[in-house]
């Protein structure tokens, strides 16, 4: 390797908006991020969707009157 080219690589503290703290290798410091493997739905199982607008709802209300039409449709 060539010398004074590679960025310092330390113990670096990361902390979560949930609190969890944990320590890995990297070139800063300090991670500050939004969301771990401790509050991340895709681990904690604990799927929440987070629609303030009711998209999720008009969709379904849109395409549940279809049902499987379209695929029974047929094909030019």
């Amino acid at each position: 390797m060539k010398k004074d080219i590679h960025p310092n690589y330390q113990d670096t503290n990361v902390r979560c908006g949930c609190g969890n703290t944990f320590v890995t290798r990297s070139t800063r410091k300090e991670l500050v991020v939004d969301v771990c493997n401790a509050c991340h739905p895709f681990y904690t199982g604990k799927l929440k969707f987070v629609d303030s607008a009711g998209r999720i709802e008009k969709f379904k209300n849109k395409f549940a009157k279809a049902g499987y039409a379209s695929l029974t449709k047929k094909k030019k």
